[in-house]
Parts: structure tokens; C-alpha cells; sequence
């Protein structure tokens, strides 16, 4: 019974042993606790390291995909969009001060607008002149080429009288094949009625002269309203003008009218 009380005691005095030495540790002094004072200035955050190394990758453009925006230091608010550097030209806000691309064809339409609609030159492309021809109309037909704006007199050994002419306005011109029914040198003029419903201003009838809208001369087309006529306004010459009608400068209707006869075929396209 001795021995089994002694094994006893040792073995408590070995728990307690055991129990000291874990009380020696947990009862170690503890570290003193950290104060903040009232007037302590405050401690700056610590700096991280990946935006240390941020800064050197690439410069401020990095910097403005990873960063905070305008408080980091903003290097990337140094470079401008490239827009921002270009002058302000007001095209939608830019462009608008940018000079004409030809400023010696502005200054030409201002003068030509400044000037009186009679004193306007006419292209010398529509002067009287002798051209190829290589079509199949003989000797003596009239070719009227109305998108082109020239008048064909048809010479023969591939040649051709060229005239300027002015043609019908947007929805007055037509194509097709007529001949020279009458001519008439300063002749009169009766609108038709369908021009007196669209111009109710206009005179309705009118003796042949010098003001007189049919001209010097006028050769009529079959049985239409039609004719090749000369003209009061010479500048309209190679514009799209009349109601239908093939309007020439009155020195080349002149002309025409003496190389042509009555019956002489006309063709228009």
C-alpha cells in the first residue's frame, strides 16, 4: 500500500510540475499596450511596395490604369489626348476658320456673282468650232447632245460643227427625232398656254426683236412647240434653262440658219 501511495505523489507531483511550468509561461509580463495620444501627429500610411514598382512600369499611363485617379501624384495629367493639342478649327466646334481648299475659285465666284448676269462671259468650250465626229449621221443632220450641252452640225470626212447651247430645265427636255418644219428670222412669240399657266406673268404675245426671248432666228421642230431659237440672255448658254426648247447665242443661230433648210433632219439625245 506504500508503494502504491508514493507512485501516487510522484505522479501529482508530476502534474504539478507540469501545471508550474505552463503557469511560468502563461504568466510571462504582457507587452505594454499602445497609447494614442490626443496631440500625437498621425503616422503617414505605410507605402506599398506594387506601387513602388507601379511607378517604374511605364509612366504615367500605368499609373492612371492603376492608381486612384488626379491624388496620385498625376503624371499621366501631363499628357494631353492628342486631340486636345490640335488647333480648334470648328468642324462641329472645328474646322470652321480652315480657308477654302482653292481661294483663287472663291475669289473667281464672287467676282462672277458681283457681276451683271449680261456682262458674264460663256465658257469658250461652247464657241463655234470644228470637232471630229465619228457618229453615224451624214452630211447635214443636226445633233443635239443635250447632257453634253452642244449643238452638232454634221460636215461630212469626220467632221462637225460644234455649238454651245442652253437645254431644257429638269423635266422639260426630251430625245428624239425631228425635222425643220419653218424658219424665221426675228420671230414672234406666243406662249403656249401650258407656259401661261406656270408664268401667268408673262406677256401673251410678243413681235420679233432685239428683246424678244425666240431671238435673231428660230427654226421649228415638226409639228411640236419646239425649236432651236436664238437668245436675249447669252449667259445661259450651257446651263439647263428652257421649257424644252435648244436655245443658241443669236451669232450662232445666225449661222446655223444659213447652212440648213427646211426638212433637214434633227436628232436629239
Amino acid at each position: 500500500m506504500f508503494r502504491k501511495m508514493s507512485l501516487a505523489l510522484l505522479a501529482g507531483v508530476s502534474c504539478l510540475g507540469f501545471s508550474d511550468s505552463a503557469l511560468a509561461i502563461d504568466a510571462s509580463p504582457l507587452a505594454e499596450p499602445t497609447v494614442i495620444y490626443a496631440n500625437q501627429p498621425a503616422q503617414p500610411a505605410p507605402v506599398r511596395t506594387a506601387y513602388a514598382e507601379r511607378s517604374q512600369m511605364g509612366g504615367g499611363f500605368i499609373e492612371f490604369l492603376f492608381g486612384d485617379g488626379p491624388a496620385q501624384g498625376g503624371r499621366y495629367q501631363q499628357q494631353q489626348p492628342v486631340y486636345q493639342q490640335q488647333p480648334d478649327y470648328g468642324y462641329g466646334g472645328r474646322r470652321g476658320t480652315l480657308p477654302p481648299m482653292d481661294p483663287q475659285q472663291s475669289m473667281r465666284q464672287q467676282q462672277e456673282e458681283a457681276v451683271e448676269p449680261a456682262q458674264r462671259p460663256v465658257d469658250p468650250k461652247y464657241n463655234k468650232q470644228v470637232v471630229d465626229y465619228t457618229g453615224k449621221e451624214g452630211v447635214g443632220t443636226i445633233v443635239v447632245d443635250t447632257p453634253n450641252k452642244f449643238l452638232f452640225l454634221v460636215q461630212g470626212d469626220g467632221k462637225a460643227l460644234r455649238y454651245g447651247i442652253g437645254v431644257g430645265r429638269p423635266g422639260f427636255t426630251w430625245s428624239g427625232v425631228k425635222t425643220i418644219s419653218a424658219k424665221k428670222e426675228w420671230p414672234a412669240w406666243t406662249p403656249p398656254p401650258e407656259m401661261l399657266a406656270r408664268r401667268p406673268d408673262l406677256p401673251r404675245h410678243m413681235e420679233g426683236g432685239p428683246q424678244n426671248p425666240l431671238g435673231a432666228r428660230a427654226m421649228y421642230l415638226g409639228s411640236t412647240l419646239y425649236r432651236i431659237h436664238g437668245s436675249n440672255e447669252p449667259w445661259t448658254i450651257g446651263t439647263n434653262v428652257s421649257s424644252g426648247c435648244i436655245r443658241m447665242r443669236n451669232e450662232d443661230v445666225i449661222d446655223l440658219y444659213g447652212r440648213v433648210g427646211v426638212g433637214a433632219k434633227v436628232v436629239v439625245i
